[in-house]
């Protein structure tokens, strides 16, 4: 036991190969040479995806083939996920999959590009933007592009950095793999369109579920982040007035901590949305600075949950 423990930390922990993948993901973040070279995992559960969707998505007993198609998804990535642990030379293969289905680096770098196109203009802005959110872009000014950079940070570090660690913490990496796939099968099957209405609602179902307590605990790390409770309890309170049971939970914390107002009005398809804004009191005339401070409230956050799992390393 003790060439396994140094003054309490054990280095065979899986909260150990957490906390490394979590900082090898911060320094690597998504390497474009590799990706060039190699499909990403969140590309290989897409063409899963997109292959159960055109083969099972047709004719009647649609909702029962959706089920069917999802299970199909989680066992094929508990099964890769169960592989990779029985790799040689493990927890290296462990580790490194995990830093790879982790995504703060990306996070940040994308919104932090949101920032960097307004110092040029109001349309680098919204090219960048584009990137990273799913409503219409086109009309949109200054305060509404930084608006929608910052609630997809706040959102996004819950789905892609908090949730694939608590599931790692929870199951390991099958546990992780299982959280990407159903994630990955909402984001593609899981929105109200009259195709995917019944095919789709186990994915979004489940999803909304395995996300609820990483959403929570995002909101209690950015509170951390801010050595303050007032946005845990922004969220809340204002959580609730989300479209999404678990979006508003890091988006009202996010508001409260950079005081500014998030969610609100917004157009999809040429359709505008009359949402409520969370963090109401917060200021509207949001700039690049509060991109920018948004993204130092994520790494701070990010600090946070690597503080956690270090402290229970040490348990």
């Amino acid at each position: 036991m003790g060439g396994n423990l140094v003054h309490g930390f054990s280095f065979e922990s899986p909260m150990m190969f957490l906390s490394a993948a979590l900082i090898l993901d911060a320094l690597l973040g998504e390497p474009e040479w590799l990706w060039r070279r190699l499909p990403h995992p969140a590309v290989l559960l897409g063409r899963l995806v997109g292959f159960l969707d055109q083969r099972l998505n047709g004719g009647a007993w649609r909702r029962a083939k959706g089920i069917f198609a999802l299970f199909i998804l989680i066992a094929v990535s508990a099964a890769a996920g169960f592989a990779i642990t029985a790799l040689p030379w493990s927890p290296l293969p462990e580790i490194l999959a995990a830093a790879i289905l982790l995504a703060q680096r990306s996070l940040a770098d994308h919104v932090t590009n949101v920032a960097t196109g307004l110092d040029e203009s109001v349309g680098c802005g919204r090219a960048a933007v584009a990137h990273i959110v799913g409503r219409d872009t086109a009309k949109m000014d200054e305060p509404a592009i930084a608006r929608a950079a910052i609630e997809s940070g706040a959102e996004n570090f819950s789905d892609g950095v908090v949730a694939p660690a608590f599931w790692f913490a929870i199951a390991g990496l099958p546990g992780m793999l299982i959280y990407k796939a159903i994630n990955t099968a909402d984001s593609m099957i899981g929105y109200r369109a009259e195709k995917y209405e019944e095919f789709g609602w186990a994915a979004a179902k489940l999803d909304d579920l395995v996300n609820l307590p990483a959403s929570r605990l995002s909101a209690v790390l950015i509170s951390l982040s801010a050595f303050s409770f007032a946005p845990l309890k922004a969220a809340i309170r204002d959580a609730g007035l989300h479209r999404s049971p678990n979006a508003g939970w890091p988006e009202a914390a996010m508001a409260a901590s950079i005081d500014v107002a998030l969610a609100g009005p917004r157009v999809y398809h040429g359709r505008p949305t009359d949402d409520p804004f969370v963090y109401a009191e917060g200021r509207t005339n949001i700039s690049a600075t509060d991109v920018r401070a948004a993204v130092n409230t994520l790494w701070r956050a990010w600090g946070a949950l690597l503080v956690i799992a270090l402290g229970f390393v040490a348990l």
